[in-house]
């Protein structure tokens, strides 16, 4: 967050998630299948995480 923020040219990263907070309403579920993949030991996690 604090590199987005930073090319943004935002003052700080709690401006920038007030801004685009709308665009990741589904990252924290996908963060967690990945984890929870990873932990777990699955050999392909169920989600990817896009570059």
């Amino acid at each position: 967050m604090k590199v987005v923020s930073e090319r943004l040219g935002h003052a700080n990263p709690a401006f920038t998630l007030t801004v685009y907070q709308h665009v990741i309403p589904g990252m924290q579920e996908e963060a967690a299948s990945l984890f929870s993949d990873l932990i777990f030991g699955r050999d392909e996690p169920a989600l990817a995480l896009a570059p």
